[in-house]
Formats: C-alpha cells, sequence, structure tokens
C-alpha cells in the first residue's frame, strides 16, 4: 500500500484510502474519519507562512516568511515548516524533550514556545530526507470551497433552537415563533451564559 503526502510532506496516507482507482480524490464520506479528518485540515495550511520564519518577522512583516512545505504534529495542533527551518523541529523533537508531546493537540504549542525563547537547531544539525517519487503525478487538493461544499452536500444534522439554548421559551408556548412569542432581551442572553463580547481565540 503506497504513502503519499498530499499539499505539505510530512502528513502521510495510505493512497487507496483517499484516491479511486482514476487518480481522482474520493468523496469525503468515503475516506475514512482520521486521513478526512486531515485532508479537510491541509486545505486551509497549504498557503499558510511557516512557523519560524512568522515567530521572527511577526504579521507586520509576513511577505518576508517562507511557505510552508511541511506539516508534524496533529490537527489543529500542527506545525508547519520550510526546509530551512525543519531542523529546528526535528532537534527539538529528538533533543530538547519534545517526543513527549508526540500525538498531542499540545505539540505545536509547545514546539513555538521554545522557538519564541530564542532557540533552535545548532548549525549543520540534520533534517530529514523526504523522497517523492512521483509529485506530479498526483491530482490537486480541492480548495477551501469545495470542501465546504462536499461536507455540506453530505451533511445531514439537527437544526438547532438558538432560543431554546438560550432559555427562551414561546410565549404562546406552541413553539411556532408566532407573535406571541417572547423576544431575546440583553438580559435573557446574559442569563444564558452566552458572552457575544469574548474574543475567542481562533485557530489558521
Amino acid at each position: 500500500m503506497a504513502k503519499v503526502s498530499v499539499g505539505l510532506r510530512g502528513w502521510r496516507f495510505d493512497e487507496d484510502e483517499i484516491f479511486t482507482d482514476d487518480g481522482e480524490l474520493k468523496p469525503l464520506d468515503e475516506i475514512p474519519e482520521e486521513p478526512r479528518e486531515r485532508l479537510v485540515r491541509l486545505v486551509g495550511l497549504v498557503e499558510e507562512p511557516c512557523d519560524v520564519c512568522y515567530l521572527d518577522h511577526g504579521e507586520a512583516e509576513v511577505h518576508r516568511c517562507n511557505q510552508a512545505q511541511i506539516v508534524y504534529g496533529e490537527p489543529n495542533g500542527e506545525v508547519l515548516l520550510c526546509p530551512e527551518h525543519e531542523p529546528d523541529l526535528i532537534y527539538w523533537y529528538r533533543e530538547a524533550g519534545g517526543s513527549e508531546y508526540a500525538g498531542d493537540v499540545e505539540f505545536g504549542d509547545r514546539f513555538h514556545e521554545w522557538v519564541a525563547a530564542g532557540n533552535a537547531a545548532p548549525d549543520g544539525y540534520g533534517s530529514v530526507e523526504h523522497v517523492e517519487e512521483d509529485p506530479e503525478g498526483l491530482p490537486d487538493l480541492p480548495d477551501q470551497q469545495e470542501i465546504q461544499e462536499r461536507v455540506e452536500a453530505n451533511f445531514e444534522g439537527d437544526r438547532i433552537d438558538i432560543l431554546e439554548l438560550a432559555g427562551v421559551k414561546d410565549g404562546d408556548g406552541d413553539g411556532d415563533g408566532g407573535e406571541g412569542d417572547d423576544k431575546l432581551t440583553e438580559e435573557d442572553l446574559a442569563d444564558s451564559g452566552v458572552d457575544l463580547g469574548t474574543d475567542y481565540p481562533s485557530n489558521r
């Protein structure tokens, strides 16, 4: 069973799990859960900058960052790297305790903290040799819009009643949203525990 990388090197997929016999990406609902999660995550990562470059230059000079070519870690806890900075991750993992976080979503945060503290691999520290047998032979990864359309096309979820979640009941008791229904007031929202003014952290 051949292993392939898609979009970025690092995450490896069983070719027959994600591609059809014709070399096309399978429908998402035909791909096992773990590789499907990684593929969907990759869509949002393929044009991101290298994490180490970004920590060096910041958002104001993001144009100076190399585009990431390599990904390590778990989805939503991954590290993105350019070839120049891959040795930093390898050194941290092998020599500075990074292996403790293997398989953990804290993997990325811990590495970023190590880099932000001024650490780096010694000059000349070896990297990983990536073997690409036929990178041009793989189909392109779908873009974010196509992935979203594929997800929505097969989504059969329950409708969520926001008013019910907020603890607000229909004024007329029939739940039909008619004229007798209570309005959602600021006081109701405060009592519900939902804070719409909070700046929640977001991933890439």
